[in-house]
Protein backbone atom coordinates (compact mmCIF):
# COMPACT_ATOMS: atom_id res chain seq x y z
CA UNK A 1 0.00 0.00 0.00
CA UNK A 2 1.49 3.31 -1.08
CA UNK A 3 -0.88 5.71 0.71
CA UNK A 4 0.61 7.69 3.56
CA UNK A 5 -2.70 8.11 5.34
CA UNK A 6 -3.52 5.19 7.67
CA UNK A 7 -5.89 2.67 6.12
CA UNK A 8 -7.12 -0.87 6.56
CA UNK A 9 -7.08 -3.54 3.89
CA UNK A 10 -9.87 -3.55 1.33
CA UNK A 11 -9.16 -6.90 -0.28
CA UNK A 12 -7.77 -10.32 0.70
CA UNK A 13 -4.53 -9.47 -1.13
CA UNK A 14 -4.07 -6.27 0.85
CA UNK A 15 -4.88 -8.13 4.04
CA UNK A 16 -2.18 -10.70 3.22
CA UNK A 17 0.33 -7.92 2.62
CA UNK A 18 -0.43 -6.37 6.00
CA UNK A 19 -0.09 -9.74 7.70
CA UNK A 20 3.33 -10.15 6.08
CA UNK A 21 4.45 -6.83 7.51
CA UNK A 22 3.14 -7.67 10.96
CA UNK A 23 4.42 -11.23 11.30
CA UNK A 24 8.00 -11.54 10.04
CA UNK A 25 9.27 -15.15 10.02
CA UNK A 26 12.78 -14.21 11.18
CA UNK A 27 11.35 -12.32 14.16
CA UNK A 28 9.04 -15.18 15.06
CA UNK A 29 11.92 -17.68 14.88
CA UNK A 30 14.09 -15.44 17.07
CA UNK A 31 11.29 -15.15 19.61
CA UNK A 32 10.77 -18.91 19.81
CA UNK A 33 14.52 -19.45 20.13
CA UNK A 34 14.63 -17.00 23.03
CA UNK A 35 12.22 -19.09 25.11
CA UNK A 36 13.94 -21.33 27.68
CA UNK A 37 11.37 -23.88 28.92
CA UNK A 38 11.23 -25.02 32.52
CA UNK A 39 9.40 -28.20 33.59
CA UNK A 40 6.94 -26.14 35.64
CA UNK A 41 6.15 -23.66 32.84
CA UNK A 42 2.70 -23.70 31.28
CA UNK A 43 2.40 -22.83 27.59
CA UNK A 44 -1.18 -22.08 26.52
CA UNK A 45 -1.31 -22.79 22.79
CA UNK A 46 -4.72 -23.12 21.12
CA UNK A 47 -5.19 -22.15 17.48
CA UNK A 48 -6.28 -18.54 17.05
CA UNK A 49 -9.80 -17.82 18.31
CA UNK A 50 -10.12 -21.18 20.05
CA UNK A 51 -9.99 -20.03 23.68
CA UNK A 52 -6.46 -18.67 24.18
CA UNK A 53 -7.32 -15.43 25.96
CA UNK A 54 -9.88 -17.21 28.13
CA UNK A 55 -7.29 -19.76 29.22
CA UNK A 56 -4.72 -17.03 29.86
CA UNK A 57 -7.18 -15.34 32.22
CA UNK A 58 -8.11 -18.59 33.98
CA UNK A 59 -4.45 -19.47 34.46
CA UNK A 60 -3.35 -16.02 35.65
CA UNK A 61 -6.29 -15.75 38.07
CA UNK A 62 -5.49 -19.17 39.54
CA UNK A 63 -1.81 -18.48 40.08
CA UNK A 64 -2.27 -14.97 41.51
CA UNK A 65 -5.59 -15.24 43.33
CA UNK A 66 -7.22 -12.70 41.02
CA UNK A 67 -4.62 -10.14 39.88
CA UNK A 68 -6.04 -7.63 37.38
CA UNK A 69 -3.30 -5.00 37.61
CA UNK A 70 -2.22 -5.18 33.99
CA UNK A 71 -2.92 -3.33 30.76
CA UNK A 72 -2.74 -6.41 28.53
CA UNK A 73 -3.18 -10.06 29.51
CA UNK A 74 -0.26 -10.86 27.20
CA UNK A 75 2.02 -8.66 29.28
CA UNK A 76 1.60 -10.98 32.27
CA UNK A 77 1.22 -14.20 30.22
CA UNK A 78 3.55 -13.30 27.31
CA UNK A 79 3.00 -14.37 23.71
CA UNK A 80 6.13 -16.30 22.75
CA UNK A 81 6.05 -15.69 18.99
CA UNK A 82 5.74 -11.89 19.30
CA UNK A 83 8.43 -11.30 21.93
CA UNK A 84 10.86 -9.75 19.42
CA UNK A 85 8.17 -7.57 17.84
CA UNK A 86 6.96 -6.26 21.20
CA UNK A 87 10.33 -6.06 22.96
CA UNK A 88 9.26 -8.60 25.60
CA UNK A 89 11.94 -10.44 27.60
CA UNK A 90 10.58 -13.97 27.94
CA UNK A 91 13.01 -14.66 30.79
CA UNK A 92 11.92 -11.66 32.86
CA UNK A 93 10.40 -12.53 36.25
CA UNK A 94 6.66 -13.09 36.20
CA UNK A 95 4.14 -12.10 38.84
CA UNK A 96 3.63 -15.59 40.22
CA UNK A 97 4.55 -19.20 39.75
CA UNK A 98 4.25 -21.19 37.65
CA UNK A 99 5.44 -19.14 34.71
CA UNK A 100 2.90 -18.95 31.92
CA UNK A 101 3.12 -18.18 28.22
CA UNK A 102 0.75 -17.76 25.29
CA UNK A 103 1.36 -19.33 21.90
CA UNK A 104 -0.48 -20.38 18.77
CA UNK A 105 2.13 -22.94 17.79
CA UNK A 106 1.49 -26.54 16.88
CA UNK A 107 2.74 -28.98 19.49
CA UNK A 108 5.84 -29.92 17.47
CA UNK A 109 6.93 -26.27 17.10
CA UNK A 110 7.07 -25.43 20.81
CA UNK A 111 10.52 -25.81 22.40
CA UNK A 112 10.23 -28.99 24.49
CA UNK A 113 10.41 -29.15 28.26
CA UNK A 114 7.31 -27.31 29.51
CA UNK A 115 3.73 -28.29 30.25
CA UNK A 116 1.18 -27.28 27.63
CA UNK A 117 -2.54 -26.57 27.49
CA UNK A 118 -4.53 -26.50 24.25
CA UNK A 119 -8.24 -26.05 23.69
CA UNK A 120 -9.81 -27.23 20.44
CA UNK A 121 -12.83 -25.54 18.87
CA UNK A 122 -15.25 -26.24 16.03
CA UNK A 123 -13.46 -24.90 12.92
CA UNK A 124 -16.62 -23.18 11.73
CA UNK A 125 -17.01 -21.17 14.94
CA UNK A 126 -13.27 -20.47 15.00
CA UNK A 127 -13.38 -19.10 11.45
CA UNK A 128 -16.30 -16.80 12.21
CA UNK A 129 -14.58 -15.54 15.36
CA UNK A 130 -11.33 -14.94 13.46
CA UNK A 131 -13.21 -12.99 10.77
CA UNK A 132 -14.95 -10.77 13.32
CA UNK A 133 -11.64 -10.23 15.12
CA UNK A 134 -9.88 -9.01 11.96
CA UNK A 135 -12.82 -6.92 10.73
CA UNK A 136 -12.38 -3.32 11.77
CA UNK A 137 -8.74 -3.90 12.67
CA UNK A 138 -6.84 -5.27 9.68
CA UNK A 139 -9.55 -4.90 7.05
CA UNK A 140 -12.26 -2.31 6.53
CA UNK A 141 -15.70 -3.52 7.66
CA UNK A 142 -17.65 -4.75 4.64
CA UNK A 143 -14.62 -4.76 2.33
CA UNK A 144 -13.86 -8.48 2.62
CA UNK A 145 -16.73 -10.96 2.77
CA UNK A 146 -16.66 -13.89 5.14
CA UNK A 147 -16.59 -16.21 2.11
CA UNK A 148 -13.49 -14.44 0.74
CA UNK A 149 -11.87 -14.59 4.16
CA UNK A 150 -12.86 -18.23 4.55
CA UNK A 151 -11.33 -19.26 1.23
CA UNK A 152 -7.87 -18.32 2.48
CA UNK A 153 -8.49 -19.85 5.90
CA UNK A 154 -9.63 -23.17 4.44
CA UNK A 155 -6.86 -23.50 1.85
CA UNK A 156 -3.92 -22.58 4.08
CA UNK A 157 -1.01 -25.07 3.87
CA UNK A 158 -0.95 -27.63 6.68
CA UNK A 159 1.96 -25.87 8.40
CA UNK A 160 0.35 -23.03 10.33
CA UNK A 161 -3.21 -24.09 9.52
CA UNK A 162 -6.08 -24.99 11.82
CA UNK A 163 -5.91 -28.56 10.51
CA UNK A 164 -2.21 -29.06 11.14
CA UNK A 165 -2.48 -27.47 14.58
CA UNK A 166 -5.39 -29.71 15.63
CA UNK A 167 -3.70 -32.90 14.46
CA UNK A 168 -0.42 -32.04 16.19
CA UNK A 169 -2.19 -31.71 19.54
CA UNK A 170 -4.57 -34.62 19.06
CA UNK A 171 -1.71 -37.08 18.74
CA UNK A 172 -0.30 -36.08 22.18
CA UNK A 173 -3.63 -35.88 24.04
CA UNK A 174 -2.55 -38.66 26.43
CA UNK A 175 0.84 -37.11 27.23
CA UNK A 176 0.85 -36.29 30.97
CA UNK A 177 2.55 -32.97 30.19
CA UNK A 178 -0.34 -31.96 27.89
CA UNK A 179 -3.87 -30.90 28.83
CA UNK A 180 -6.19 -31.02 25.82
CA UNK A 181 -9.59 -29.39 26.32
CA UNK A 182 -12.44 -28.35 24.09
CA UNK A 183 -13.86 -24.85 23.95
CA UNK A 184 -17.34 -26.36 23.94
CA UNK A 185 -16.75 -28.25 27.19
CA UNK A 186 -15.28 -25.14 28.79
CA UNK A 187 -18.50 -23.30 27.95
CA UNK A 188 -20.69 -26.14 29.21
CA UNK A 189 -18.65 -27.01 32.32
CA UNK A 190 -16.64 -23.97 33.48
CA UNK A 191 -16.12 -25.19 37.05
CA UNK A 192 -14.88 -28.61 35.97
CA UNK A 193 -12.58 -26.98 33.40
CA UNK A 194 -11.06 -24.65 35.99
CA UNK A 195 -10.49 -27.59 38.31
CA UNK A 196 -8.69 -29.46 35.53
CA UNK A 197 -6.47 -26.48 34.73
CA UNK A 198 -5.60 -25.93 38.39
CA UNK A 199 -4.75 -29.60 38.95
CA UNK A 200 -2.67 -29.75 35.77
CA UNK A 201 -0.70 -26.64 36.79
CA UNK A 202 -0.24 -27.90 40.39
CA UNK A 203 -2.04 -24.86 41.77
CA UNK A 204 -3.92 -25.55 45.05
CA UNK A 205 -7.60 -24.74 44.61
CA UNK A 206 -9.99 -23.92 47.43
CA UNK A 207 -13.57 -22.71 47.27
CA UNK A 208 -12.60 -19.03 47.43
CA UNK A 209 -10.11 -19.27 44.57
CA UNK A 210 -12.58 -21.30 42.52
CA UNK A 211 -15.26 -18.64 43.02
CA UNK A 212 -12.85 -15.85 42.08
CA UNK A 213 -11.71 -17.68 38.97
CA UNK A 214 -15.26 -18.46 37.88
CA UNK A 215 -16.15 -14.78 38.26
CA UNK A 216 -13.06 -13.30 36.59
CA UNK A 217 -13.04 -15.69 33.66
CA UNK A 218 -16.77 -15.27 32.99
CA UNK A 219 -17.88 -13.65 29.73
CA UNK A 220 -19.55 -10.85 31.67
CA UNK A 221 -16.45 -9.98 33.67
CA UNK A 222 -14.12 -10.18 30.69
CA UNK A 223 -16.45 -8.01 28.60
CA UNK A 224 -16.52 -5.46 31.40
CA UNK A 225 -12.70 -5.40 31.29
CA UNK A 226 -12.36 -5.99 27.56
CA UNK A 227 -9.61 -3.40 27.01
CA UNK A 228 -7.01 -5.59 28.73
CA UNK A 229 -8.11 -8.59 26.66
CA UNK A 230 -8.04 -6.80 23.28
CA UNK A 231 -4.34 -7.11 22.35
CA UNK A 232 -3.50 -3.43 22.99
CA UNK A 233 0.25 -4.05 22.60
CA UNK A 234 -0.25 -5.75 19.24
CA UNK A 235 -2.75 -3.09 18.16
CA UNK A 236 -0.25 -0.31 18.84
CA UNK A 237 2.46 -2.24 17.01
CA UNK A 238 0.16 -2.75 14.02
CA UNK A 239 -0.59 0.96 13.81
CA UNK A 240 3.12 1.68 13.46
CA UNK A 241 4.23 -1.27 11.36
CA UNK A 242 1.20 -1.54 9.07
CA UNK A 243 0.03 2.09 9.10
CA UNK A 244 -3.39 1.09 10.39
CA UNK A 245 -5.79 3.71 11.73
CA UNK A 246 -5.46 4.28 15.48
CA UNK A 247 -8.11 2.99 17.83
CA UNK A 248 -9.09 -0.05 15.79
CA UNK A 249 -11.53 -2.59 17.21
CA UNK A 250 -9.29 -5.46 18.33
CA UNK A 251 -11.66 -6.78 20.98
CA UNK A 252 -11.07 -10.48 21.64
CA UNK A 253 -13.94 -11.09 24.05
CA UNK A 254 -17.19 -11.47 22.16
CA UNK A 255 -20.42 -13.35 22.71
CA UNK A 256 -19.69 -15.85 19.93
CA UNK A 257 -20.47 -18.91 22.03
CA UNK A 258 -21.01 -22.33 20.48
CA UNK A 259 -22.68 -22.95 17.12
CA UNK A 260 -22.95 -19.31 16.07
CA UNK A 261 -21.47 -20.17 12.68
CA UNK A 262 -24.85 -21.50 11.54
CA UNK A 263 -26.11 -17.93 11.14
CA UNK A 264 -22.93 -16.60 9.52
CA UNK A 265 -21.47 -19.09 7.06
CA UNK A 266 -22.82 -19.69 3.58
CA UNK A 267 -23.76 -23.27 2.69
CA UNK A 268 -20.85 -23.30 0.24
CA UNK A 269 -18.24 -22.26 2.80
CA UNK A 270 -19.66 -24.63 5.41
CA UNK A 271 -19.47 -27.48 2.89
CA UNK A 272 -15.90 -26.56 1.98
CA UNK A 273 -14.92 -26.84 5.64
CA UNK A 274 -16.60 -30.24 5.84
CA UNK A 275 -14.66 -31.43 2.79
CA UNK A 276 -11.39 -30.19 4.27
CA UNK A 277 -12.10 -32.02 7.53
CA UNK A 278 -12.79 -35.30 5.73
CA UNK A 279 -9.71 -34.84 3.58
CA UNK A 280 -7.22 -34.01 6.33
CA UNK A 281 -8.60 -34.95 9.75
CA UNK A 282 -10.74 -38.03 9.23
CA UNK A 283 -7.92 -40.22 7.81
CA UNK A 284 -5.77 -39.50 10.88
CA UNK A 285 -8.36 -39.51 13.67
CA UNK A 286 -11.18 -41.64 12.27
CA UNK A 287 -13.77 -38.98 13.09
CA UNK A 288 -16.16 -37.83 10.39
CA UNK A 289 -16.57 -34.34 11.83
CA UNK A 290 -15.59 -32.08 14.72
CA UNK A 291 -18.63 -33.02 16.82
CA UNK A 292 -17.55 -36.67 16.85
CA UNK A 293 -13.97 -35.79 17.77
CA UNK A 294 -15.09 -33.42 20.53
CA UNK A 295 -17.41 -36.04 22.02
CA UNK A 296 -14.55 -38.55 22.05
CA UNK A 297 -12.27 -36.00 23.74
CA UNK A 298 -14.84 -35.45 26.49
CA UNK A 299 -15.10 -39.19 26.95
CA UNK A 300 -11.34 -39.49 27.35
CA UNK A 301 -10.69 -41.31 24.09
Amino acid sequence: MSETLPRRARSPAEMGALSGKMFVPAEISASIAAYRPRPTDVVISPYGKCGTTWLQQIFHTLRTGGDMDFDDISRVVPWIETATLLGIDLEAPQRAEPRGFKSHLAYDAIPPGAKAICSLRDPKDALVSFYRFMEGWFFEPGAVSIDQFGEGWVSRPMLGSYWGHLLSWWKVRHDPAVLLLSYEQMVAEPEASIRRVAAFCDIPLDDALLATTLERSSIGYMLAHKDVFSDPMMRRASEVRCNLPPGSDSAKVRRGGVGGHADELSPELSAALDVKWRELVTPVTGFADYAALEAALRAGA
